[in-house]
């Protein structure tokens, strides 16, 4: 079987697969390798391993090289770079009155291309910008439009957890992310406590929501009376990450019980489709 190791050329982009040709690497060995812009710098990401050919879906390009001194030399000159470019594409945004947001500057590795990441409202004519950035800059020029969780992620900041953001961090990719999420798992359905920075709805929704689905098919619904080994009762709430049923007994106290504990509940969750309020800590989404 061939064996690939995965790159990635910025922290938390896209993960590419490479054959290591040979080379021990491991995860946060430096590297130079062929890329869709020319040569590519990045960082190895996962260990080496052993893939079925079948499930390769294309050719597998050849890790060129370990990162050299010069190699790490040439990646810090292109940062500095970098932050002159910025300053210059700003600054023509600016004189040609154009509609757009400049997000990042990407120096491709050997210098000869340099793309220029932006967010707009619609479409923007930036024929004459390439012209003035690829004259001062003496390099080839790309602008990309990008969407606002790409403009997070390659940003970065602090979620409403006060955790780095998860797509700066070790999101490649962004999956589809739905309200129903949020209504399955009981969240407050306020867009400023479900949406990230982005303005979008937090990539987090998705981490948990297969546990609550799984939970609510089987538990009983809030108000239900249930059978427990303690007695008979009625069901106040959930503790869903720890897969308990909060149930107030006829004694009067409280107990938690295994939603699997419970010996009879002829209300499920999702026949009445009614949203209890957890009791206690319910795990609730972050990002």
């Amino acid at each position: 079987m061939p064996k690939v190791v995965g790159v990635s050329f910025r922290l938390g982009g896209k993960v590419h697969m490479y054959d290591p040709e040979g080379l021990p690497l491991v995860p946060g060995d430096e590297v130079v390798v062929p890329a869709a812009r020319g040569v590519g710098y990045g960082r190895v990401v996962s260990p080496i391993r052993e893939i079925p050919a079948g499930e390769m879906e294309e050719t597998l390009k050849k890790i060129m090289r370990r990162a050299t001194p010069s190699d790490r030399e040439r990646q810090r000159e292109n940062a500095s770079r970098k932050e002159e470019a910025y300053r210059t594409a700003r600054g023509l945004i600016q004189k040609h009155g154009l509609s757009m947001k400049l997000v990042d500057v990407e120096y491709v590795f050997d210098g000869g291309n340099i793309v220029f990441y932006f967010t707009a409202q619609g479409r923007v004519d930036f024929r004459e910008l390439v012209k003035d950035l690829a004259s001062q800059l003496n390099s080839r020029i790309e602008l990309r439009q990008v969407g606002v969780r790409d403009e997070a992620k390659m940003v970065g900041g602090l979620g409403p957890c006060g955790r780095d953001l998860c797509c700066s961090l070790f999101l490649s990719d962004f999956d589809p992310v739905s309200i129903k999420m949020a209504k399955e798992q009981d969240l407050p359905l306020n867009p400023s406590k479900i949406s990230g920075i982005c303005g979008r709805l937090m990539c987090c929704l998705k981490y948990e929501v297969e546990a609550y689905r799984e939970f609510n098919s089987r538990a009983p619904s809030v108000g239900s009376h249930v059978e427990t080994e303690q007695g008979k009762g009625r069901v106040l709430g959930y503790q869903v990450p720890r897969g308990l049923v909060v149930v107030e007994l006829e004694a009067g106290h409280r107990v938690e019980v295994p939603v699997n504990g419970l010996a009879s509940r002829k209300e499920h969750r999702v026949k009445k489709g009614r949203r209890g309020k957890p009791s206690g800590g319910d795990g609730g989404a972050h990002d």
